[in-house]
Order: structure tokens, then sequence, then C-alpha cells
């Protein structure tokens, strides 16, 4: 492979089929200055992935078992396998919004060369309940204006802990890195969950800079039930307590108080959102609530959980248990 690639984009699939086909019709779309490679690690999807990537004879595919899958450890692997001098990271649900996605991902990196890492604006789906399309919109809402490329890097003055957490932030659904840096500088690192989070602890605190590039979007929302939503809010307080992150318990009063808040700004969104039709503003005004407390009540139960105790976390996660499924029953392509 021609080392004068620009970038490589890296699409991690396991069971993907359900919005692949319109990922790669949309970054085999994109327009830069330059030639770009897809390539592909695919995890041992039962599903009809592997047919629909069959359809784009450009991609690079490489396989490998379920249970080699990690999600730092498996993205290093594809920058290593990368040609380009910058590699996109997209989750096999995430989806470009136009073709200038790649382009602007692209270009923080032209900005200052300290710039190591970029993460990409994501748009929540139209069919996203209230709960999680609003926690989509204010995360990366409060990550800078929506026209303008944002750089953070480490300060002195960065007291607050809000401010800490987005000076950080990261997540590889929709993002880049200098290829080469991630093979020999700062790699992901091999943990179980929140790795993402973690590489941008890292890249800040070793005194690189971090970008946010909103105008790279892609349409991006968790398919998730009521009880799978509680589930991955478990997963994520769950991850983060592993990799350090100070998250202390939370009360049964505290817990009550973020639920009654929760309902109250999702209802008062949810009669001002011109996206909802009257008859769903109806339906989530009704179904909603019981999303504020899945959510807040698995996050009491997450900041409680011993994280050293395996039995615990398993019955609360969601990858865990969805990793259990994958091993025991084959899917059907539809």
């Amino acid at each position: 492979m021609a080392k004068s690639l620009v970038a490589t984009v890296a699409i991690l699939t396991h069971n993907g089929e359900d919005y692949l086909e319109r990922i790669l019709t949309q970054v085999f779309a994109q327009k830069i200055d330059g030639e770009f490679e897809v390539l592909i690690i695919d995890s041992g999807s039962m599903d009809s992935t592997l047919e629909i990537i069959s359809r784009f004879p450009e991609v690079r595919l490489y396989q490998i078992p379920n249970f080699e899958f990690g999600h730092g450890k498996t993205r290093n692997f594809a920058a290593r396998l990368a040609a380009g001098k910058y590699i996109a990271f997209l989750t096999h649900d995430a989806v470009p919004v136009d073709e200038f996605w790649l382009d602007q991902l692209l270009h923080p990196f032209t900005l200052n060369e300290r710039v190591v890492a970029v993460v990409g604006r994501q748009i929540p789906r139209a069919n996203a309940f209230p709960t999680q399309k609003y926690e989509i919109s204010s995360m990366f809402g409060g990550l800078g204006n929506p026209g303008a490329t944002s750089l953070y890097f480490q300060d002195a003055s960065i007291i607050r802990q809000r401010d800490k957490d987005i000076l950080t932030y990261y997540s590889d659904v929709n993002s880049m890195a200098n290829r080469d840096f991630l093979v020999d500088t700062i790699p992901y690192r091999d943990v179980a969950y929140a790795e993402d989070q973690l590489f941008g602890r890292d890249v800040i605190e070793a005194g690189y800079i971090k970008a946010y590039a909103p105008r790279a979007a892609v349409e991006h929302s968790n398919d998730l039930t009521l009880h799978e939503y509680g589930k991955r809010m478990f997963d994520e307080t769950v991850g983060l307590r592993r990799i350090g992150f100070e998250i202390p318990p939370v009360s049964l009063g505290t817990t009550l108080t973020l639920v009654f808040r929760g309902i109250l700004a999702d209802t008062f969104h949810l009669f001002r959102d011109k996206e909802y039709s009257a008859g769903q503003k109806i339906k989530w005004f009704f179904v909603d609530p019981a999303f504020q407390i899945q959510k807040w009540r698995m996050y009491r139960r997450s900041t409680m959980t011993d994280v050293n105790d395996e039995a615990a976390f398993r019955a609360g996660s969601l990858e865990h248990s969805r990793k259990q499924r994958s091993h025991r029953v084959p899917r059907a392509g539809k």
C-alpha cells in the first residue's frame, strides 16, 4: 500500500449491518485534497456485515476472532495496518453527515504542529429518545462553537472539574489521530472500557493538543432499550472509575434530585423541540421519565460497585451481556 495516502478511515465492526452500507457509501463520497483508504477490522460478525463489505471491493478487510477484540488494542492494531498519515476511527453505527466530514477532521492538524488528535461532532438520530438526544447535544454543545474548531491543551488556569472533563474529553466514535503518534508515542491503552477517554487524558497530560472539529459530524446515537440504556450508563461509569477517574458514591437523595431535574429539563426541551412530531411529544412525555429514572438508578449503582468485584460488574454490564449473547446465539442476516 502506497505511503503517500493522506488518511486511513478505520471502521471496527461486529454485527454492524444496520448502518454499515450507509457509512461506506458516505465515506467513499468524501472530498479531500489527496487519497485515502478504508480499512475494516471485523471481529466475528454473524449477520450480513461481511456481505455488505463485499459490495465495496476497495475496502481492506481484516478479520479477527471476537475473543481477540479489545477497544484499545484493536484500534492500535488498525493504526499499525494503516497506510495513511492520519487515521480516522468510526464505529459501525456512526454515519458521516456529508462529503466534507473527512476534510474537516484533517483540517485541525494544519493549525498547530502539536495537534495530534481530533474529536468530531455527534448528532443524535431522529429516533433517539429525549434523554439520550439532549445528553448528546449538551455534551457536544459544551465542547465549542458548532461553526469553529476548538483547540484544547493543558492550562494551569483550568480548575473546575467540568472544565477538566471537557479538556480531556475524547470519543473514538468519530475521531482522528496522527498515525505515527498513535503507533510510536501514545497508543490507546488496553483497558476494558473508556479507552478513548483515557487516551484523551494521556494526550493532554503529555503536553499535546486535542482539537474539536464540530463540522466533522456524524449521525450517531445508540439504539438502546430502556434496560440496555441503564446498563450502558453502568458500563461507562464503572469503566471511568476503573481507569482512575474519581467519581464519588451517590446517595439516594442526590439520585432522586438528579431524576427530578432530568425529567423537568427533558420536558422543557421536548415541548420546544421542532424535530419531534406532536404525537412523538405526547409519547415521550409519558415514556421518557423512565429513561431518566433508569439512567440515574444505574449511575448510583455504578458509583457504589466495587471496581474489583468482577461478578458485580458483569451483572450490571451491557457489554458483558452482549458478548455472552454473541457467543451463544448466531445471528442470521436480515
